[in-house]
C-alpha cells in the first residue's frame, strides 16, 4: 500500500524530505523569534518584542502553509520537534544580527528547494516556491534595515531606545 500511496504523491522523496526540512527550519524561526521577543522584553524593548513576536506568527503561518502543500501533494508531512533554541543574547544589536543571519539562511535554503525542483521539473511546486522567495525579499529587507539603524541613530545615549521605537515602523513596498 505505501508504494502505491508513493506513485500517487504528486511530489518526489527528495522534494518531500527537503520541504519537511524547511517546515523544521520555519519552526526553529518561530521559536527564535519568541525567544528574542521575550529577550527584548525582559530589556525593556517593548516595540521590538512586538516586531519579534510578529516575526514568530508569521514564520508559523509558513511552517503550516509548507506543511498544508506536503498533505495537499499526497506527501507525509512531519510536525518537527525544536529544540537548541538560543535565549540568551549579548546585547540588543545581536539580536538584529541574528535575526538577519536567521533570514538569509532562510532565503538560501528555499533557494536550494526551488534548484532542485527546477532540476526535476517540479513545476507545480516551483510555483508555491514562488511566494515563498517573494516573502524573503521582504523579510531580508526588514531585517536590513532594522540592523542599519544601529549604524544610523547609534546606540549611545538614548540611541537604543530610539531604535526601539523605530523598528516596528520599517516597511516593505514592491516598486
Amino acid at each position: 500500500m505505501k508504494d502505491l500511496m508513493r506513485i500517487k504523491c504528486l511530489i518526489s522523496e527528495e522534494i518531500e524530505t527537503l520541504l519537511n526540512q524547511q517546515i523544521k527550519k520555519e519552526a526553529h524561526s518561530s521559536s527564535l523569534y519568541l525567544s528574542m521577543s521575550s529577550w527584548c522584553d525582559q530589556n525593556g524593548f517593548d516595540f521590538s518584542a512586538d516586531y519579534f513576536l510578529k516575526q514568530s506568527e508569521e514564520e508559523r503561518i509558513h511552517q503550516l502553509k509548507l506543511f498544508k502543500y506536503v498533505l495537499d501533494m499526497g506527501g507525509n508531512a512531519i510536525s518537527p520537534e525544536v529544540s537548541n533554541i538560543k535565549t540568551d543574547f549579548a546585547g540588543f544589536r545581536e539580536v538584529f544580527e541574528d535575526a538577519l543571519e536567521a533570514e538569509i539562511a532562510i532565503t538560501q535554503s528555499f533557494k536550494n528547494i526551488a534548484a532542485k525542483c527546477h532540476k526535476e521539473q517540479d513545476f507545480v511546486t516551483m510555483e508555491f516556491l514562488n511566494w515563498f522567495l517573494k516573502e524573503q525579499r521582504e523579510e531580508e529587507y526588514k531585517a536590513r534595515r532594522a540592523l542599519e539603524l544601529f549604524d544610523v541613530i547609534g546606540e549611545e545615549g538614548t540611541g537604543r531606545w530610539e531604535i526601539d521605537k523605530h523598528v516596528n515602523k520599517i516597511t516593505y513596498s514592491e516598486q
